[in-house]
């Protein structure tokens, strides 16, 4: 058996310093933010008289309003192929959208958990 691995291949790596405590915070920040933002929707949703059972009212209530749903599948759909990248091994900048929009839902509610005390 040839040895073939390569005695430098870790030199690449010689320059990667780690993460600082500053930029380990903002991460820790930025989850933060986006789970009270995810806990904020979900109790929105699913509360008496919420999102889900008012949206679904409005949808079923006539044949009309119901082909309202192939739109939204649509809608969706292509805002899924705008913010997807084509390879896994690239990324675009619009696949952070999500989690920008989801960042400041999440510093909404706690603005709202501030100055009212609750959701």
């Amino acid at each position: 058996m040839a040895n073939n691995s390569d005695p430098n291949k870790y030199s690449k790596n010689k320059d990667i310093k780690p993460e600082s405590a500053l930029s380990n915070l903002a991460a820790v920040g930025r989850v933060g933010l986006m789970l009270i933002g995810l806990i904020g929707i979900a109790m929105e949703m699913f509360r008496d008289g919420g999102w889900v059972k008012t949206l679904f009212g409005k949808i079923f209530q006539s044949t009309t309003t119901m082909l309202s749903i192939p739109v939204i599948i649509l809608v969706l759909w292509l805002f899924n192929r705008w913010v997807s990248s084509p390879s896994k091994s690239e990324t675009k900048k619009s696949g952070d959208l999500p989690m920008y929009i989801m960042m400041a839902i999440g510093a909404y509610y706690v603005f709202r958990l501030i100055t009212t005390g609750s959701f």
